[in-house]
């Protein structure tokens, strides 16, 4: 049995805001990241998705979860991240990327990664194994 590897990367600003971006192929908001390429780490996809959906450069601080979906064979990584250059711009593969409130999402945004955003607020010290 193969799994199938996901990585996302978890972005607050200095106000304590995260990073959602507004997709070209699906009509949501989500956290940057994807699929994991053969003979990649979970790591390296993180920081490769976010430079190609954001344009921001950024490198890893923790990792917050890791999710398995129930019916399928997919295992989802999930990093707390922070930008070291680059700049926010629209991309090929989403049309914004913007800083919102935890606490103010947009309607649109995919429930499963607010999950992962409120996984990584309330981290205390180890990250989360659950499904999702």
């Amino acid at each position: 049995m193969m799994f199938s590897l996901g990585a996302f990367a978890i972005l607050f600003d200095d106000r304590g805001w995260v990073l959602l971006c507004y997709r070209r192929d699906i009509d949501r908001w989500n956290l940057p990241g994807g699929g994991v390429e053969p003979g990649e780490l979970p790591t390296e996809a993180a920081i490769r998705e976010t430079l190609e959906e954001t344009g921001l450069e950024v490198e890893i601080d923790r990792l917050s979860g890791v999710y398995g979906k129930p019916d399928e064979n997919d295992l989802v990584f999930a990093f707390v991240c922070r930008v070291v250059g680059g700049r926010l711009t629209p991309t090929e593969e989403a049309v914004e990327s913007r800083y919102f409130d935890p606490k103010n999402l947009p309607d649109r945004t995919i429930p499963k990664h607010i999950d992962r955003i409120r996984d990584s607020i309330a981290y205390r010290g180890e990250p989360i194994f659950r499904r999702q």
